[in-house]
C-alpha cells in the first residue's frame, strides 16, 4: 500500500522539486554577481531549506541533533556518513552558521540547475573520481580554503553512498589531505540514519514516510596522528548508525 502511495506522491515531488530550483538558479546568479558571497550563500541556505520542504511532500521527517557548542571563528571539517543527496540539504541548512562545502564528485557539476552553480561558484571541490591527482589537488584547495576562511568542509569518507544503510569502509587519503592543509580545523563527526530509505524502490518512486536522523557527534581537535584520529572519527560515526544494527 506504501509503494502504491509513493508514485503519485513522487511525481508531486519531482514537479515542485523542480520547479525549486529552477527559480533559485538565477536567484543564485543574481545573488552571487550582484550582491557577492554572503547573498549568495544565504540564497542556497534558502533554497535548502525548501528543499526539505519539498521531501516533506513525501512524508520525510528530519531530526537534526547537535547539543555542542562548535564554534564558527574556526575552520571544520565535517566527516560522515552517505546514503543518498538527501543528505546534504540538512547538513547546509543545519550548519549554515559555518558555511559548508562538500567535496563532491566533477558531474553534479554541470547539468543540475541551483545544484550545479551552487557547486561551481560556491567554494566545493569537484572532483574526478578516475583522476586522483586531480581530486587530491582539489581536496588539497578546499583545506587551504577553509583554514584561510574560517568555513568548514564536508566529506564523506566512504566514496559513494551506502544503498542499504550499511556504512562502507572509510577511504582516508582526502580526510588525511583536508586535515593537512587545514590544521586549525576541528573534526565534526555526524551520523545519518535511514536517508537511504528515500530509494528504497530505486529512482522512481522514492520511499515515502522516511525518517532521516542525523547526530552530531562531540569535535575532536586536529592533533596527533591522522590515522588515529580518522579511526575514531569512524568508529564514532559507525556507533552512530543504527538503521543496520
Amino acid at each position: 500500500m506504501q509503494k502504491i502511495l509513493a508514485y503519485p506522491l513522487t511525481v508531486i515531488y519531482f514537479i515542485i522539486f523542480g520547479i525549486t530550483l529552477l527559480v533559485f538558479h538565477p536567484i543564485q546568479w543574481i545573488c552571487f554577481n550582484v550582491f557577492g558571497y554572503n547573498a549568495h550563500k544565504k540564497s542556497v541556505s534558502i533554497l535548502n531549506w525548501l528543499l526539505m520542504r519539498c521531501s516533506n511532500l513525501l512524508l520525510t521527517r528530519y531530526t537534526f541533533s547537535n547539543p555542542h557548542n562548535i564554534p564558527e571563528n574556526r575552520p571544520l571539517i565535517i566527516v560522515t556518513n552517505h546514503q543518498s543527496m538527501n543528505d546534504i540539504p540538512p547538513i547546509i541548512w543545519y550548519m549554515r552558521a559555518y558555511h559548508p562545502k562538500f567535496v563532491s564528485k566533477k558531474e553534479l557539476g554541470h547539468g543540475i540547475p541551483s545544484v550545479s552553480y551552487n557547486l561551481r561558484h560556491g567554494g566545493s571541490a569537484l572532483i574526478d573520481r578516475k583522476d586522483s591527482r586531480q581530486a587530491l589537488l582539489e581536496i588539497s584547495k578546499l583545506g587551504k580554503y577553509i583554514e584561510r576562511t574560517q568555513r568548514s568542509a564536508v566529506i564523506f569518507p566512504e566514496g559513494t553512498r551506502s544503498r542499504n544503510g550499511h556504512p562502507k569502509k572509510f577511504q582516508t587519503t582526502g580526510l588525511k589531505v583536508l586535515m593537512k592543509q587545514a590544521p586549525s580545523a576541528l573534526l565534526v563527526p555526524i551520523s545519518i540514519n535511514d536517508s537511504w530509505k528515500t530509494l528504497r524502490y530505486g529512482k522512481f518512486p522514492y520511499g515515502i514516510a522516511s525518517h532521516l536522523r542525523f547526530e552530531v557527534h562531540p569535535p575532536l581537535e586536529n592533533q596527533g596522528d591522522p590515522d588515529a584520529l580518522i579511526s575514531q572519527i569512524e568508529h564514532q560515526i559507525i556507533n552512530g548508525i543504527t538503521s543496520f544494527q
